[in-house]
C-alpha cells in the first residue's frame, strides 16, 4: 500500500457527504470501481477533486496500474455539471482512468444539451466514455461487483468505512511514532549498556501507551479478517466470484496492520525486557553498595581500634595484634574477592537470561508466523516470505548459539566461584547445583523449542514452494496459451504458400507437420501444468483455487489451431498432387486425354479450396491470410493450369498433323494397289496375247504341214 498523503481528519467533513467512494467492487480487468454520486444539489469541484486525491492516495500502484472504471450517477443531476465531472477527471486522474461510465436517468437529456460526443473526444480525454442506463450497466460490470443503487448485490457502508479509515489512519500515526521511540530507546540502551556509571532509571518514556495502541491494532485487526471473511462467505457470489470487500487488503491493507502490530510487539517486548533489566541492575547495584559499605565500615572499625592498641600496647600484645591486623586483612580481601565473583556470575546470569528472553520473543515470532495463514497473491510475494522465514530462522539459529555460549559461560563462573567459608562468613542463600540445574534446563527447553520450530519451517517451507510451484505452473500454463495462439496467428497469417512445383511443396508439407508438431508439444506441456495445478491445490488443500479459464482457453485455442493445421495440410496434399500431375503431363512425350483433364480437374478442386472459409468449432469463420495472398497463391495454379492448356493444344495439333498424313498414306497406298492391279491385268492380258499367238502360229504351222502332204 502507498503512503497515504492525506489523512481523513483533515477533510473529515467533505468525506461525509459522499461525494465519491471505492465500494471495493471491480471490473472485468481487476480494476478497482470509483463511484461519483451525484445529487439534485450543486456539486463543489473543489471537495469533489479533494475526495478524488484523497481516494487515489489508499489503493497500491499495482492496483492503480490495473486502472479504474469510474461510474458517474447522473441519474439525479444535470447535463452540464455530468460533463464538467467527467471533464474534470481528466486533469485529476487521466492516466488511471480506464472507462467512464455515465448512468442517464430514464427521461434522457435533451439531446440538443447532448451534443458533445465523448467519444470523439477519447484522445484528449486519455479514456473511453459511454452513456448507459443503470439496468444495461451490468453489461459492463458483473451484479456481484455493483452496490444496490445500480441493481448489484455488493454491500457498502460509506460511514462504517470512513470510521475504519479513521481508526487506521490513528493506528498507523500512532504506532510508527511509537516504533520510532521504542527503537532509539532499545538501540541507544544497547550501545551504552557497557557504561557502568549510566543511571538506570527509564527516564526515557514513550509518548503513547503501547498497551494502547496495541488493542486498537488488534481490535482494528479482527474487525479486518472478519470483514474479509463475512465478504468471502456471504451473498454476492456468481459469475464475477465473492464480492470484494472494501476493507481488504488494497484498501485498508490487512498485511500493513499485521506488520505493524509484529514490529510493535517486538520493540515493545524488548523495551519492557529493557525496564526489567533495568529495575534489577537497580537493585543489584544497590545490594552491592550497601554490602560493601557494611564490610569496610566493620573493617575500618576493627582496624582503627587494633591501630590504637598498638600504638599503647606492650611488646607482647603488639605480635597478637599484628596477627589479628594481617587476619583482618585476609577476611576482608577474602570477602571482597568472593563478592567480586558473585558479580561476575550474577552479571553473567544476567546476560544470559537477557540473551534467553531476547530468544524467546523471536521463537514467538517464527511461532506466530508459522501459525498465520499463508494467502499471498502471487509467486513474488511467497518468495518474499519464504526468505523472510529463512531470516528468522538463521536469526534463532544465531540466538540459540548466543545462548550456548553465554550459558556455558555463567556454568564455567558458578563452577571457579570460591566456596563460601561457615566459619568466617554465612552461605549464599541456594544450592550451586540447583543453579547449574536451573542454567541447563532452560538452554534444554530453548534448544526443543527451536527444533519444534524448526520442523515447522520444514513443513512450511514444503508448502510455500509447493504454492511457488503452483503460481509458476499456473504461469507457465498461460503463456502455453499464449505461445498456442501465436502459433495459431502465424499459420492463419503467414501460412498460404502452397509452393511453385512438387518438390517445393513437398518441403512445406514435411515443414507444416513440424510446425504442427511444436504446437502439439506447446498443448500438451499446458495441459501437463494445468494436471499439476489441481494435484498441487489438493496437496495444498486449497479447494477455492482453480485453473479458472485457462483450461478452457487451451482446449479452444488447440482445436481452431488443429481445424486450420488439417486444413492447410489437406491444402498442401492438394497442391502437392495437382503438382506432380502437371509435371508428369509436362514430361511426357505422349499424354493422354485423361491425364490432362485429371491435370485440370485437381487444380481447380484446389483454386475452389483456396477460397473456402475456416469453420472453427464455435461456427467463426476465418481465412488463410489476405485476400491479396490468396490472390497469389491462386495465381500461380492459374499459371500451372494454362501451361497445361497449352500442352493440351500442342498435343490436339500434333494429332491433327498425324491423321492427315496416315490419309496421304493410305490415299498413296490405294493409288499403287490399284496399279499393281492394272499391271497385272495388263500382264495377264499381254501373256493371253501371246498364247493366243503361239496358238495361232502353231495353227499355221499345221495348216501348211497339211497343205504340204
Amino acid at each position: 500500500m502507498s503512503n497515504v498523503n492525506m489523512e481523513a481528519t483533515n477533510i473529515l467533513p467533505i468525506l461525509k457527504k459522499k461525494l465519491a467512494f471505492l465500494s471495493g467492487g471491480k471490473d472485468r480487468r481487476s480494476g478497482l470501481i470509483l463511484t461519483i454520486p451525484l445529487s439534485s444539489d450543486q456539486t463543489s469541484m473543489e471537495e469533489l477533486s479533494a475526495t478524488l486525491d484523497y481516494l487515489l492516495s489508499i489503493p497500491s500502484e499495482k492496483c492503480k496500474a490495473r486502472g479504474f472504471t469510474v461510474i458517474v450517477d447522473g441519474r439525479k443531476s444535470q447535463w452540464n455539471i455530468v460533463k464538467t465531472v467527467v471533464l474534470m477527471l481528466q486533469n485529476v486522474i487521466p492516466a488511471e482512468v480506464s472507462l467512464v461510465c455515465v448512468v442517464k436517468p430514464d427521461e434522457f437529456w435533451d439531446k440538443k444539451v447532448t451534443h458533445f460526443c465523448f467519444w470523439k473526444e477519447k484522445d484528449r480525454l486519455g479514456f473511453e466514455v459511454i452513456l448507459v442506463s443503470a439496468n444495461k450497466l451490468t453489461r459492463y460490470i458483473e451484479p456481484c461487483q455493483l452496490t444496490d443503487d445500480f441493481g448489484g448485490s455488493l454491500d457498502y457502508d460509506h460511514s462504517d468505512w470512513l470510521n475504519k479509515r479513521l481508526v487506521f489512519e490513528k493506528f498507523t500515526k500512532e504506532s510508527t511514532s511509537l516504533l520510532d521511540e521504542l527503537s532509539i530507546i532499545n538501540e541507544g540502551d544497547k550501545s551504552s549498556s557497557v557504561d557502568k556509571d549510566k543511571s538506570a532509571d527509564c527516564t526515557l518514556l514513550p509518548s503513547f501507551d503501547p498497551e494502547t495502541v496495541l488493542q486498537t491494532g488488534h481490535e482494528l485487526l479482527s474487525e479486518l479478517q472478519q470483514r474479509r471473511f463475512n465478504g468471502s462467505e456471504g451473498g454476492g457470489g456468481g459469475q464475477g466470484g465473492p464480492a470484494w470487500c472494501p476493507m481488504e487488503e488494497e484498501l485498508l491493507a490487512q498485511p500493513q496492520v499485521m506488520k505493524l502490530l509484529d514490529s510493535l510487539r517486538e520493540q515493545y517486548t524488548r523495551y519492557q525486557e529493557l525496564c526489567r533489566q533495568r529495575n534489577k541492575r537497580t537493585q543489584l547495584d544497590e545490594i552491592h553498595a550497601k554490602v560493601m559499605q557494611e564490610w569496610f565500615a566493620v573493617y575500618v572499625e576493627l582496624n582503627q581500634q587494633i591501630a590504637a592498641l598498638l600504638s599503647t600496647g606492650e611488646e607482647e600484645e603488639v605480635a597478637e595484634l599484628k596477627a589479628l591486623q594481617q587476619q583482618l586483612s585476609d577476611v576482608c580481601y577474602r570477602q571482597a574477592a568472593q563478592l567480586e565473583s558473585r558479580q561476575n556470575v550474577l552479571q553473567a546470569a544476567q546476560g544470559f537470561h537477557s540473551t534467553t528472553q531476547e530468544l524467546s520473543q523471536q521463537l514467538d515470532g517464527l511461532l506466530g508466523m508459522l501459525c498465520a495463514d499463508v494467502a499471498p497473491a502471487d509467486g513474488a510475494s511467497i518468495q518474499q516470505n519464504l526468505k523472510l522465514l529463512e531470516e528468522k530462522l538463521q536469526t534463532v539459529e544465531a540466538g540459540l548459539a548466543s545462548v550456548r555460549q553465554k550459558g556455558a559461560l555463567v556454568l564455567e563462573q558458578m563452577c571457579s566461584q570460591p566456596s563460601w567459608s561457615l566459619e568466617e562468613t554465612e552461605s549464599p542463600p541456594g544450592d550451586p547445583q540447583d543453579n547449574v540445574q536451573q542454567i541447563q534446563s532452560v538452554m534444554e527447553e530453548m534448544q526443543l523449542r527451536k527444533q519444534r520450530c524448526e520442523d515447522m519451517v520444514d513443513v512450511r517451507r514444503l508448502k510455500m514452494l509447493q504454492m511457488v510451484q503452483l503460481f509458476k505452473c499456473e504461469e507457465d500454463a498461460l503463456q502455453a496459451v499464449e505461445w498456442l495462439g501465436e502459433l495459431l496467428d502465424a499459420l492463419l497469417k503467414t501460412h498460404v504458400r502452397l509452393g511453385d512445383d512438387s518438390q517445393e511443396t513437398r518441403t512445406m508439407l514435411d515443414k507444416h507437420r513440424k510446425f504442427v508438431d511444436v504446437a502439439q508439444s506447446t498443448y500438451d506441456y499446458g495441459r501437463q501444468l494445468l494436471q499439476a495445478t489441481v494435484v498441487l491445490c489438493q496437496s495444498l488443500r486449497c479447494t477455492t483455487r482453480s485453473s479458472g479459464d485457462t483450461l478452457p482457453r487451451l482446449n479452444r485455442v488447440w482445436k481452431q489451431f488443429s481445424v486450420s493445421a488439417e486444413e492447410r495440410q489437406q491444402r498442401l496434399e492438394l497442391a502437392l498432387n495437382f503438382h506432380t500431375a502437371a509435371e508428369r503431363v509436362f514430361q511426357q512425350e505422349f499424354v493422354e486425354a485423361e491425364s490432362l483433364d485429371e491435370v485440370d480437374s485437381s487444380g481447380k478442386t484446389l483454386l475452389d479450396r483456396l477460397t473456402t472459409p475456416i469453420i472453427f468449432p464455435d461456427g467463426s469463420e476465418q481465412y488463410f491470410g489476405s485476400p491479396s495472398d490468396t490472390a497469389a497463391a491462386a495465381e500461380g495454379v492459374r499459371e500451372r493450369l494454362l501451361l497445361v492448356e497449352e500442352r493440351r493444344l500442342q498435343l490436339q495439333e500434333a494429332s491433327l498433323h498425324n491423321d492427315e498424313e496416315e490419309e496421304e498414306e493410305e490415299v498413296l497406298n490405294g493409288q499403287e494397289a490399284r496399279l499393281d492391279v492394272i499391271g497385272e491385268e495388263l500382264s495377264e492380258k499381254e501373256e493371253q496375247e501371246e498364247e493366243e499367238e503361239e496358238a495361232g502360229q502353231q495353227d499355221e504351222d499345221l495348216e501348211r504341214t497339211t497343205q504340204d502332204c
